[in-house]
């Protein structure tokens, strides 16, 4: 039984990674890009650690693995803010995307301050 939750664990995990890399080359913006690289990495790596920590069966191998998925966990959303931040000042976005642009005021509010 341990081995098929292993399966469906390494399989859901490695399904969700390549998920993540069909959505880094096909979708058309930054935005989108930064969305298919954060979301659906955190959980495959998840499921992949989860996969690993059930078929090696050790104590001592889960305080590794929560602390290298604690780190995952930390580190992607605040690396995706920065990109998606970087990215939508240096106009690398597609307005025409966009339902709403609440960060426009913010950061037209801010040009002006500066000039």
């Amino acid at each position: 039984m341990i081995d098929v939750l292993t399966v469906v664990c390494l399989i859901g995990g490695a399904f969700m990674s390549l998920a993540a890399a069909i959505g880094l080359l096909r979708f058309p913006d930054l935005m989108s890009r930064m969305h298919a690289a954060t979301k659906p990495q955190v959980l495959g790596l998840f499921l992949l650690l989860a996969g690993v920590a059930l078929q090696l069966r050790s104590w001592a191998l889960l305080p590794v693995l929560a602390v290298a998925w604690l780190f995952q966990l930390l580190t992607v959303p605040v690396s995706a803010h920065m990109v998606g931040r970087a990215g939508y000042r240096t106009k690398h976005r597609h307005p025409e995307l966009l339902t709403t642009d609440e960060l426009d005021d913010v950061v037209s509010a801010e040009r002006e301050g500066r000039e």
